[in-house]
This record gives structure tokens, sequence and C-alpha cells, in this order.
């Protein structure tokens, strides 16, 4: 929204050209985001705990301390990173960008499907939710979903096609089974956070760093200057997706003030 809005105005006070730079706009994310997260983060806790008044069921397999230690500590806290995200992303990238909202719709999808998790396990007071292939199955479905609307936005060049770094555009075009690798990739990042999150509930951590490093990949990827010295491919527009690579780090470090031990 800055992005539209303010680089008109370019002419006539030249420090906002600041917003012509991905680097800004993905810092401006971050700490956006960051400052979203701390300011509600505290009133959406006592909130939850407010409507869940056990919190949430802990884990048997977990560390043995979560037994005592985060007892009566409220579930559903994704939506503060969420909603973070997502006022950020309004606030600093290309609104117009469909890989953006494309990324974040997947995210929303996730989490909706990991809020009706954390609402089973509230109603059964169980630790299981979903049933864990009925779970798998609708994530890949959401899977499958996005690589074919992601082989809609792209370059037709780059449909169904792997690219090996640092070999000088040596590519695989898998066809039709890119979808299973693709499914496959998503699904298991997914679930390594889950899995990450429900054995000590602090997945925010390699959050952070997996998104810093995405930033870093979608920067120079969509930099024609960066990704030809770096020899590989240039992909125009995802130099907007490190600005969602920002929101999250910036969320998910307003949302580990609270989680951090002791979690609440």
């Amino acid at each position: 929204m800055f992005h539209y809005f303010l680089i008109p105005l370019v002419e006539e006070f030249n420090f906002l050209n600041l917003f012509n730079y991905i680097t800004f706009r993905a810092g401006g994310a971050l700490f956006t985001a960051f400052i979203i997260s701390i300011f509600f983060g505290q009133k959406l806790i006592r909130i939850l705990k407010k409507i869940q008044k056990k919190g949430q069921p802990i884990r048997k397999d977990g560390p043995k301390s979560h037994l005592i230690n985060k007892v009566g500590t409220p579930t559903m806290g994704g939506m503060l990173i969420l909603i973070s995200i997502f006022v950020s992303i309004i606030l600093w990238s290309d609104i117009g960008s469909k890989l953006v909202w494309l990324v974040f719709g997947i995210a929303i999808l996730f989490g909706l499907l990991g809020a009706y998790d954390d609402y089973k396990k509230l109603k059964t007071n169980s630790p299981d939710g979903v049933n864990s292939l009925v779970r798998l199955s609708i994530e890949f479905i959401i899977a499958f979903i996005f690589i074919f609307y992601l082989n809609k936005v792209i370059d037709d060049n780059l449909v169904n096609v792997v690219f090996v770094p640092f070999t000088k555009g040596f590519y695989i075009d898998l066809g039709l089974l890119y979808y299973l690798f693709g499914a496959f990739v998503i699904v298991g990042c997914a679930n390594a956070v889950n899995l990450t999150d429900g054995l000590d509930g602090l997945a925010t951590v390699p959050v952070i760093l997996v998104a810093a490093c995405f930033a870093f990949i979608s920067y120079v990827t969509g930099n024609i200057v960066f990704s030809d010295y770096l020899q590989i491919p240039y992909i125009e527009g995802t130099g907007e997706i490190s600005i969602f690579c920002g929101a999250i780090i910036g969320a998910c470090l307003g949302f580990l003030w609270f989680n951090a031990p002791p979690a609440k």
C-alpha cells in the first residue's frame, strides 16, 4: 500500500524513493509485524484464556516438564502470527503481486486447518486433534491447488521445472511429477514446523532462520543482476516474497516474546 501511495511523490520528496527498495520494505514489514505481535499479544492471550478454560491439552510424548509448566496455556496463538503478517504485507508489499497473495493464501489455509485441529483438541480435551490421515490428505489437496495456480502465475518456461543452483541453468523438467514433488516439499516442511512446535512449543526460532534464508533466496531470484551473477534462474516478481518472509520473521519474534519459557 505504501508502495502505491508514496512512490508518485518521489519527485517532490526524494527520501520516499526508499519505498522502491525491496530491502527497505522487507525491513518495514519485519518491524511492523513485530510491533503488532507485541501490541496485540497480551490482549489475545487474555481472550484465549477466557474462552479456553483448561488451555491446550499437553502431549504425553513431549518433555515431562510440560505436563506441569504448560498446563493452562491457551492454544491458537498462531492467529497472532497470521494477523501480523497480513497487516504487514498489506502495508509494505506490492498488493498487486499474485505471488504474494498466493503464498499468503496457502499460509491462511494451513493456518485454518491448524486452528480446526486446535479446536478439536479443546473440544475433546485430547492432544490428538484431527486424524493424521485426514489432515495429511487435506494438506496435500491444498498443496496441489497451490502448485496449480503457481504454474498459472509464473513464466511458461518455469512450469514444472526444478533448477539445480549454481549449474549455469541446468534444470529437470518433472512434468506432472512436479505436483507430487512440490506437494511433498510443502507438506513436509509444514509438518516439520508442526512437530517441532508440538514437542517443545518453540518452533518460532527455526521458522525465523528458515524465513531469513528464503528472504535472501527470493530477493536474489527476483533480481536480474544477482541471479545472473549467482547462476540461478531469474523469476520476475519473486523479490516481493522477501517482504512476506520479513513479515514472518517479525511476527515470530513478537510471538516468541510471549511464547519463550514460561510460555503464555
